[in-house]
Order: structure tokens, then C-alpha cells, then sequence
């Protein structure tokens, strides 16, 4: 590393992002060796998810200046889909054994739920928000929040008339022994989950810095009237960014059945905690939204195992609120549009 490379890791880790980041390691670390290598491994787990989560908030606010509050229902759709493509195929299993089929069943109910997120991203943009474009730019902001609020009502509701109330999951994935890190013992599906997580923010990221499609919602980010002038379709653009937000959302919903059962409002705790994610590490802050999906995680790991599970959320916001008196933009954050315009 060279004298330049050092020199910026140092600025880094003096600034408020970096100190974040270095003292919620150390806190992981600490927490891990007193209360045992489940917290770190609850951590990874719904952090990577929760991640995902804010990846798709974060890029709807920072390309289409959405706040979308009906985030955490895409989760349950996720849920649902995967629920409905797992749980027969595994009571066929129970009387038809085959080796093959166990193995690729859950594959297929989260590769289901990410498709059927995504589709619905899409109907959700060109049935409302494409007209709104096209009829009513005044207000965009706090139309936008109406209009996902009442989506959210929507769905949820839909849920209950149409599939019930009752709580709709699976046990486990695959049913094999855990997979041993040294003296820990980690369920497979845990493994999975978190591979998961980590491809799909890697791909993210190769999707939006190295593809012409990322170039694409970079630019319509930084300035819509110009990405027309260069002719780019900006409607397209659109619909594949809600696409990719609500694909994420559905995925982590699929890929955490077996933690989070699909119910009508199965969605609200991953929706509060995306917002958690972009409010602490700043508006429309993509790249951001991947170790604050860790942060939030931890804090509440942290807050379950020594509080109680009604404090989860309490002391995460308090800590939220702490750090935000002093850097109201958030710890990553810069006063621009989108995470792109740095």
C-alpha cells in the first residue's frame, strides 16, 4: 500500500463512518467471546439480508426520488412465493424421496421469490408510478409516500383475504447436519443465507459500476433531463430500478423463511429497519446501506441477548439518534441527491 492509499485509509478511519464501523466491530468481537459465536452468527445473517433491504430503499430514493413505504411488503411477497413453491414440494418429498429434488427445493423457492419480487416491482412502477410521471411531477415527494402507504395497505390486506392469516413457513431448508467453524456448530441454511446475501451485493455491485445498464441508472441518478438528451430511455430505467429495489426485498423474504414465516405483516419489522439503515448511514446512499445493514443487525443482536426481545428496537434508535445529533446526514453521507453525485 502506498503512501497515498494509507494516507486516505487513516482520513477514513477518523471519520465518523470509519470510528462507527471500527467500534461496531470491536463490539461484535467483544459480545462474541462473552455471550458465545451465535450473536456473530445472527449477526451475518440478518445483516446481509437487512442489507439488501436498504440496498432497494436506498435505490429508489437516490434514482427515482421514492420514499417507499410499502418496502417491507415486497419481503412478504418474497415470503409468500417461496412458501408456496417450497412447502408443496416438500410434502411430495415426504412421500416420494429424492435426493436431487430436497437439494434444489429451496433454491427454487428463493430463485421464485426474487422473480416474482421483481415482476412486481415492475407492475408496481408502470401502473402507478409511470402515470404519476406522466401526469403530476408537483409534490412528488410526499404524493410518493401517500401513494406506497396505501400500497402497503393494499397488499396487506390482500394477504389476508386471499391467503389468511396464519403463519405460513418451513422448519428448515435442507435437512443435514450443521456445518462445524472449529468449536461452532452453524446451520446449513444459515451458511446459505449469508452466501446469499454476499453474492447478490457483489453482483449489485459489478451491476452498477461495470455494466451498461449500471451506467445507465447512474446517470438518469445524477440528472434525468441530460440522460434523455444522450438518449437514453429513462422510463426503462425506471422500471428496472424498481425491479432491482423490490427483487432484493422478495429475495431477502424468501431466503429468511425459515426465520421469518410469511404472515399479512411479516413485512413491517425488515421495512423499519431499512429505514433504520438509511437514516443512519445517509439518504440515498447505496453503497452505505451494506455495513449499516451489519450496524443494525449487531445493535439489535446485541440488545436481544442482553434486554430482551421488546427492547430490540429501542436501543437502536436511541443509538440512531445519538450519532445523528452530530452528523444529521448521516455517518456516510454527503449532501447530494444520490449516492452517485460523490
Amino acid at each position: 500500500m502506498n503512501d497515498s492509499s494509507s494516507a486516505k485509509v487513516i482520513e477514513w478511519l477518523k471519520s465518523a463512518g470509519g470510528i462507527t464501523v471500527t467500534c461496531t466491530i470491536l463490539v461484535a468481537i467483544a459480545v462474541s467471546f462473552h455471550k458465545g459465536p451465535y450473536v456473530l452468527v445472527n449477526t451475518l445473517v440478518t445483516g446481509g439480508m437487512w442489507a439488501l433491504m436498504a440496498i432497494g430503499v436506498s435505490l429508489l430514493f437516490g434514482v427515482m426520488n421514492i420514499s417507499n413505504f410499502a418496502h417491507g411488503e415486497y419481503f412478504m411477497i418474497g415470503s409468500l412465493t417461496a412458501y408456496y413453491i417450497m412447502n408443496p414440494l416438500k410434502q411430495y418429498l415426504l412421500e416420494t424421496p429424492n435426493d436431487f429434488l430436497s437439494f434444489i427445493t429451496p433454491i427454487l423457492g428463493i430463485a421464485g421469490a426474487a422473480i416474482v419480487g421483481a415482476i412486481a416491482g415492475i407492475v408496481t412502477d408502470k401502473t402507478i408510478f409511470a402515470q404519476l410521471r406522466k401526469r403530476n411531477r408537483e409534490g412528488w415527494l410526499l404524493n410518493c409516500f401517500l401513494i406506497t402507504i396505501g400500497i402497503q395497505i393494499i397488499l396487506i390486506n390482500v394477504h389476508m383475504l386471499v391467503f389468511g392469516n396464519t403463519f405460513k413457513g418451513v422448519v428448515n431448508y435442507w435437512d443435514v447436519p450443521s456445518v462445524a467453524f472449529g468449536d461452532v456448530y452453524v446451520s446449513v441454511d444459515r451458511v446459505v443465507v449469508f452466501g446469499i446475501a454476499m453474492a447478490a451485493i457483489v453482483l449489485f455491485w459489478y451491476l452498477m459500476m461495470y455494466t451498461s445498464l449500471g451506467k445507465k441508472i447512474r446517470a438518469v441518478a445524477q440528472d434525468e433531463n441530460g440522460a434523455r438528451m444522450v438518449g437514453i430511455q429513462v422510463n426503462g430505467v425506471y422500471s428496472t430500478t424498481f425491479a432491482l429495489a423490490c427483487g432484493f426485498a422478495a429475495l431477502a423474504g424468501g431466503s429468511l423463511l425459515f426465520m421469518f414465516p410469511s404472515y399479512p405483516t411479516v413485512g413491517v419489522a425488515p421495512l423499519y429497519n431499512s429505514w433504520f439503515i438509511i437514516i443512519l448511514v445517509g439518504f440515498g446512499n447505496v453503497a452505505g446501506a451494506v455495513p449499516g445493514g451489519f450496524m443494525i443487525a449487531l445493535f439489535q443482536v446485541v440488545t436481544r441477548t442482553y434486554m430482551g426481545e421488546g427492547w430490540e428496537n429501542v436501543i437502536p434508535m436511541f443509538l440512531i439518534a445519538m450519532i445523528l445529533i452530530f452528523k444529521p446526514y448521516g455517518i456516510f453521507a454527503t449532501k447530494v441527491r444520490s449516492v452517485w453525485e460523490q
